[in-house]
């Protein structure tokens, strides 16, 4: 019955319920709430003073700070520690929270609860701010935060006109918070004189601090013409007063005396600039002073006069000046009459603006580029009065010089704000000369009248009859001119477009490489005296890469030496060896000797089978024969021959002893059906025995050979004939059959029983053996070239004599 009279209930009035669950909701919020008290956290009474509150967050501050207390809840309460003094430092916010339990003094009463409940529901009862470090509100560094964006389109500009002082802070950061009282002195000090003040925070802008190259909070940075440097100093606002002088260039202002004023101020001709002479009582340059003198450095030439020296009596008695106030003259083409003049006892720096950018240019400047065109002779706009520019272009010889003169007193006569006068150079502005003039010449100077279009060169123009010579009728008449104009706008009938002006004063290429170098070396050696690792890594990756490619591929091959010729300086300081140690070498194998570098192998029993029967296809083996007693000679002469052929993978090189097998060459030769016919070799010849010095080259697996025949005649090396059978004409084939058959029959009745006595008597002595060899580099070629005759053979000889007999029986 009862629950069912409340549900009635609840249907009628759902208002009801809503409200009960509000109520519920907000006790529980003031009861999350009342567990959060700032004069709780810090330790301090509701009465505390500012100076108490302080002492206790210094002291809790260290004692919880994260990186010295390892408690794991050191961290948050170090937060609550940093939000309840961000609270009570401040005298709005401590009163917002004392009677509201607020801790945003921008935040209305009413959106109270609100707050809380979001903060409520984002786990705990701190707004979002809560998370970060706490930062003086007395000082207002919201009006200096720079952005990525803000900072390349408005400060980078505004850099060529005033110096930039950027700190770079973060919110974590207790270094930030020592310097702040510095930093706000010297901003105060510094930015009435036309310093520009910029505050970057490393933690939201990262993009702009990379760019800036600072990597660190806190850091201090100056901006002048685009150029970043670094503060290093201790952060002292004289330090920083004098790194912000530093910063702008050495030359902006110029010490004037009574020895050097009258150039000074005759020099306008040729830099076309007015000059501003400074007096003051102070013997250095002022900062506001040079200041000003950057910004309209592109316009003025800027002085300065110190009263108290002895060398400016007569400047100051000239001028009339008084010693008691600042004073500033200004000089246009009359240099014994100042064309404007202020004094004020407190000079400011908006006073001293206003008066340089009134009289920045000449009563009659000449236009030496396209800015400055564009200033004297702005573009006609419908909003604004028209103004129209009066041009002489005349010459700069010594013979224009009365006319110029004669120009310019008229336009100081003359002088209206809708008129503009000026004049160029012919030979220095010659294109624009000949878009007025049609491509004509003009010898004689010319004034033209002309009004600005468009911003693409367009202008209406008419130049004046007659010329000019300076002369009172050209005066007369041109004055005629310039009031018809103002009467008739329509007078301009002529139409043309200007090309744009040249730059007379751009400095040289040379002078620009230059400067751009010298800034370039002082930014590396700022950040090598200063470590900035992080800039110069790119630097030292490529220095560093230089030297080791200029290390790796130079130097080291300058003193390198190639593996053919360690050899040979080796040769003389090796002890000769004898002959018995050679053939012990060279018979235990597979190394050559050590001079040589080619590995011979002796084909025996147990390598002949590997080294030629089945030898791999592809593959050749150049074979030496010889005997015990030409062995030494042969091998170290057929070393040498083949030594340039030994890195051919497919050639391997060996030797045959004819005294352990002198069965084998006889044997192979006659296995093979032309080998008389190919080599011309007779009956005898193949019945001969001496085999000494000749080289097969022999294919195991197609089964031919190629041979090497020396034929030595004589004891003179000089005199000592030695060919291939390849190589032998005919005719020399014949002699050497001839001269064969012959000593054949002397010796045919011993053939049998004195063969080896003849042999030896024969035999060339160990000095005359090598000489066999002489043609074997010639030969060597032409097996490489595929050019030598083949002989084929059915089967290779067997090395063991008893097989060789009985296959012949």
């Amino acid at each position: 019955m009862m629950f069912g009279r409340l549900r009635r209930h609840l249907r009628i009035s759902p208002v009801l319920v809503t409200f009960i669950l509000f109520v519920l909701l907000a006790e529980q919020l003031v009861k999350a709430s009342s567990e959060y008290d700032p004069y709780k956290v810090l330790g301090v009474s509701r009465s505390a003073s500012q100076a108490e509150i302080k002492k206790a967050y210094k002291h809790l501050a260290r004692e919880w700070h994260p990186d010295k207390n390892k408690d794991p809840g050191a961290e948050d309460m170090f937060i609550k520690i940093s939000k309840s003094y961000e609270i009570l430092s401040n005298e709005e916010r401590r009163a917002n929270f004392d009677r509201y339990g607020q801790m945003d003094e921008n935040q209305p009463f009413g959106q109270s609860q609100h707050q809380g409940f979001r903060s409520f529901h984002n786990s705990f009862y701190f707004d979002e701010s809560f998370f970060h470090f706490p930062r003086s509100r007395d000082f207002a560094d919201s009006k200096y935060l720079l952005h990525h964006a803000q900072y390349n389109s408005v400060v980078l500009p505004d850099s060529h006109r005033r110096p930039y002082l950027i700190k770079v802070t973060s919110e974590w950061c207790f270094a930030c918070i020592h310097i702040e009282p510095v930093w706000r002195e010297t901003v105060q000090e510094l930015e009435p004189l036309g310093v520009g003040i910029g505050i970057v925070d490393l933690g939201y802008e990262r993009r702009l601090a990379s760019q800036l190259g600072a990597h660190r909070a806190p850091s201090i940075i100056g901006l002048v013409n685009g150029r970043v440097t670094f503060f290093h100093q201790a952060v002292v606002r004289e330090h920083l007063r004098q790194f912000v002088e530093d910063l702008l260039p050495q030359r902006l202002v110029e010490k004037i005396t009574d020895n050097n004023y009258l150039p000074f101020l005759s020099n306008w001709h040729v830099e076309n600039k007015p000059s501003v002479l400074l007096f003051d009582q102070v013997p250095v340059v002022p900062l506001l002073y040079k200041l000003t003198a950057f910004a309209f450095k592109d316009y003025v030439r800027f002085g300065y006069v110190d009263q108290g020296e002895t060398s400016s009596t007569q400047l100051l008695r000239q001028f009339n000046i008084n010693t008691y106030a600042p004073t500033m003259l200004l000089f246009k083409e009359n240099t014994e009459k100042p064309a404007d003049i202020i004094q004020a006892r407190g000079m400011k720096r908006q006073i001293m603006d206003e008066f340089v950018s009134n009289n920045k240019f000449l009563q009659v400047p000449r236009l030496v580029n396209q800015q400055l065109f564009d200033e004297l002779c702005p573009i006609k706009q419908f909003h604004r009065r028209r103004k129209y520019c009066v041009l002489l272009i005349t010459g700069e010889d010594q013979a224009f010089v009365p006319g110029n003169k004669a120009f310019l007193d008229f336009a100081s006569a003359n002088s209206k704000d809708v008129l503009r006068f000026a004049y160029v150079y012919q030979r220095q502005q010659l294109p624009l000369c000949q878009a007025l003039f049609h491509n004509q010449a003009t010898l004689s100077p010319q004034v033209v009248i002309l009004e600005r279009r468009s911003q693409a060169g367009k202008v209406l123009y008419r130049s004046v009859t007659g010329g000019w010579n300076g002369s009172e009728e050209d005066k007369h008449h041109l004055h005629e001119q310039l009031e018809l104009l103002q009467k008739d706008p329509a007078y301009l009938s002529s139409d043309t477009t200007l090309p744009e002006l040249n730059n007379e004063m751009a400095p040289m290429f040379l002078i620009q490489w230059m400067n751009a170098a010298y800034d370039y070396i002082l930014q590396l050696y700022d950040d090598f005296l200063y470590s900035n690792w992080r800039e110069m890594m790119p630097i030292l990756s490529l220095i560093f890469s230089a030297l080791f490619i200029l290390f790796g591929t130079v130097i080291i091959q300058a003193f390198s030496e190639s593996e053919a010729d360690k050899p040979q300086k080796q040769k003389p300081k090796e002890a000769p060896k004898t002959e018995d140690e050679a053939s012990s070498r060279a018979s235990t194998s597979s190394r050559p000797p050590k001079k040589d570098f080619v590995e011979v192998t002796e084909l025996t029993d147990i390598t002949y089978t590997s080294n030629l029967v089945k030898l791999r296809p592809g593959h050749i083996n150049v074979v030496l024969v010889l005997t015990d007693s030409s062995k030494n000679a042969l091998l170290r002469k057929f070393a040498k021959e083949v030594f340039s052929f030994s890195g051919t993978q497919t050639l391997h090189f060996s030797f045959l002893n004819a005294d352990k097998h002198s069965h084998w060459m006889p044997s192979l030769l006659a296995s093979t059906p032309d080998a008389a016919q190919n080599l011309g070799l007779s009956d005898d010849d193949e019945e001969s025995s001496d085999y000494t010095g000749h080289v097969l080259a022999l294919n195991g697996y197609k089964k031919y050979f190629c041979l090497f025949r020396p034929v030595f005649t004589g004891d003179d090396p000089s005199d000592a004939s030695f060919s291939s059978d390849a190589s032998l004409s005919s005719a020399s084939r014949r002699k050497s059959r001839s001269r064969s058959r012959s000593q054949s029959r002397s010796r045919s009745h011993s053939r049998e029983d004195g063969a080896g006595s003849k042999r030896s008597s024969t035999r060339a002595t160990s000095l005359e053996v090598h000489h066999k060899l002489d043609r074997l580099g010639l030969w060597m070629e032409r097996l490489m070239e595929g050019t030598l005759p083949r002989l084929r053979v059915p089967a290779w000889p067997s090395l063991d004599a008893t097989m060789n007999t009985s296959t012949e029986s």
